[in-house]
Order: structure tokens, then C-alpha cells, then sequence
């Protein structure tokens, strides 16, 4: 497997933006006042990710991973997110065994 110079630059390039957007992001995080409006924005974004995850799933698969799907995005509303995870492994787990 051989790498050339352009493919490498592009990896290199990747890194350093994913790298500077998330230092960015702690550093410019202490000059905002987080308010109650601002908090319950940040608090969505876990789920909606999460979401934005598992909805290609729920429309390309059969009725377990669907159903498994609308389970996961409940529970998401309710649990932390690993939680939610967890609920939505074991349900797609539990429809298949089920036969569904």
C-alpha cells in the first residue's frame, strides 16, 4: 500500500481543522454567558446527533432496526446518551432474536 504526497496533505489537513475547531470551541466558550435559552441549545445536541446517526438506519433496514429507532430516540429524550445507546443495541437485539 503506497500513500502519495496529496492524499497525506489531505489527512494532515483534516486533522488540523478537527483539532482547531474543537480547541476553538473551548477557548471562545468562556467569553458567552451561558443563559437558559444557550443551555437547553447545547443539551440538544447530543440527541439530535444522535439522531442524525440512527434516522438512515430507521428508513434502510427492516422493522427491527425501525422500531429499534424510535425506541433509541425516546429513550434519548429521557437517559444520557450512552444509555440510549445501550437501550436501542438491545432492542434491535430483541426484535431480531424475536424473529421480527
Amino acid at each position: 500500500m503506497t500513500l502519495d504526497l496529496n492524499s497525506l496533505l489531505a489527512i494532515l489537513a483534516m486533522a488540523a481543522a478537527t483539532i482547531l475547531t474543537r480547541i476553538s470551541g473551548l477557548v471562545l466558550i468562556r467569553y458567552v454567558e451561558i443563559d437558559d435559552n444557550r443551555r437547553t441549545a447545547i443539551e440538544a445536541i447530543p440527541p439530535a446527533v444522535l439522531m442524525a446517526v440512527i434516522a438512515p438506519t430507521a428508513f434502510a433496514t427492516g422493522w427491527a432496526e425501525t422500531l429499534a429507532c424510535a425506541v433509541t430516540a425516546f429513550a434519548a429524550r429521557r437517559l444520557p446518551m450512552l444509555a440510549s445507546v445501550v437501550v436501542g443495541v438491545a432492542t434491535v437485539a430483541l426484535l431480531r432474536a424475536a424473529g421480527l
